[in-house]
């Protein structure tokens, strides 16, 4: 597989402040091929997200923010926890009373894109100068810009280095470039030198981990809209997890089933029990907040003679626009507000992540916490291993972490093996996706 390495003076940390509202003249069209200029007259538009207690405040603050500025244009606020949140906005799009602007996940970005409910956002002037032309680009589905990403983290390895310190084992000298043998290898070293239930190692098992792996061996996971990863590849991620728990780099698998859906704060890495986990970067904030050690961020291990810039930054979310909404250009509006404007941004912060636009980084560097720029100076370093923007999971494969979790533990239970599971994984996400044409 041909890829591209990314500039990396474009990248994750950035030089000259460049903000600004792109101004009135915001919009080509709704997607339509029809003007949508910005109104005079007195506009209500919704927006919904996802989050806790602190994103709401900060949310309304940048919304009281825009009102001031646009006083002709009033923002109705609504937001829930994730659990129930796409429910609601299934619901609400189906009785065509779906929210202007909408907090977006990649998982679910193909399935409303594809049926036509999201804005075409090329269509719209919404600033975008010093994103990573791959971070934008997962944004897009079958040629159009349906989601502008707010937000982007790299997937690393996070390491308890108190409790290494603690069982007098240290990292390997070549961590920040080693290989699944090596990291599995000095993982169960830890298991054996740690008190009976503290482990070295974790297993790779989400879509993210499961998309680098695929990349590190040339392969994808997904491709013109079809699940499109090599049966081997798929093998090999299995009995990666299967000899890592079987040998002792890892939990065995009753342990493991017992800890795969606990909270953050109560997994085994939170609380102490796990030496080294694969998280996605900015999470080392909340990491660092509910196990008090200190934590350092690692490259994840890479396939042996594999492909050199299999890494990519994912969007950690996105806003879009509805295409029920009677007030596209001012909802586009809105969101280069937030991505933007000054003051939006620094009232934002970090609270959805590192910002995919990177010179926003120097409006709040200033704020950024040690554990933010422990995730911002490691986001810099992965520039070098940067390739092309993965395909987004296609619409019918939302679930495919739920899947990928069901064949994880017939393989660590040893009721399939990774062949088979392998098999089985494919056939089932390809039939989820067919299911949709």
């Amino acid at each position: 597989m041909k890829r591209t390495t990314l500039r990396a003076g474009a990248g994750i940390v950035a030089g000259a402040l460049a903000l600004g509202l792109a101004g009135c003249g915001l919009g080509t069209g709704g997607g339509n091929g029809e003007p949508a200029e910005l109104s005079d007259e007195p506009v209500t538009i919704r927006m919904y997200w996802w989050g806790g207690d602190a994103r709401h405040q900060r949310t309304q603050e940048v919304i009281d923010l825009f009102e001031d500025k646009y006083p002709n244009i009033t923002v109705e606020p609504e937001f829930s926890d994730w659990t129930g949140y796409w429910e609601k906005l299934a619901t609400s799009t189906a009785g065509k009373n779906s929210p202007d602007v909408i907090q977006m996940d990649q998982l679910y970005l193909a399935s409303y894109a594809d049926r036509g409910t999201l804005v075409d956002l090329a269509d719209y002037d919404i600033a975008t100068e010093g994103m990573e032309q791959s971070v934008l680009g997962m944004g897009e589905s079958d040629g159009g810009l349906y989601a502008i990403p707010i937000s982007t983290s790299a997937m690393s390895t996070i390491v308890n280095t108190d409790l290494l310190e603690q069982i007098g084992v240290p990292l390997p000298e070549n961590a920040d470039s080693w290989t699944w043998d090596e990291y599995m290898a000095w993982a169960k070293s830890v298991t054996d030198a740690a008190p009976a239930g503290t482990y070295g190692g974790s297993l790779a098992q989400n879509e993210f981990m499961l998309q680098l792996f695929a990349r590190q061996n040339g392969d994808s996971l997904f491709e013109d809209g079809d699940i499109a990863i090599d049966p081997e590849t798929m093998a090999a991620f299995f009995q990666n997890a299967l000899d890592s728990s079987q040998t002792g780099a890892s939990a065995p698998a009753s342990a493991w089933a017992e800890s795969s859906s606990l909270a953050l704060d109560q997994t085994p890495f939170a609380v102490g029990t796990v030496a080294s986990s694969f998280i996605t970067a900015t999470q080392v904030s909340a990491f660092t907040q509910a196990s008090g050690a200190n934590l350092e961020l690692l490259p994840i291990p890479t396939t042996e003679d594999g492909v050199d810039d299999y890494d990519y930054f994912k969007a950690g979310m996105y806003w879009s626009v509805s295409s029920q909404s009677k007030h596209p250009a001012e909802a586009a509006l809105l969101i280069d507000f937030f991505l933007n404007d000054p003051e939006a941004v620094k009232i934002i912060g970090s609270e959805r992540g590192l910002p995919a636009i990177s010179t926003t980084l120097d409006v709040i560097g200033d704020d950024l916490t040690p554990e933010e720029i422990k995730a911002v100076d490691y986001s810099d370093s992965r520039l070098p291993f940067l390739g092309e923007a993965p395909a987004i999971v296609p619409n019918g494969a939302s679930d495919v972490d739920a899947v990928l979790l069901r064949y994880m533990q017939d393989v660590l239970f040893e009721n399939k093996t990774p062949a088979d599971a392998a098999t089985g994984f494919i056939a089932d996400m390809q039939k989820s996706i067919d299911a949709t044409g």
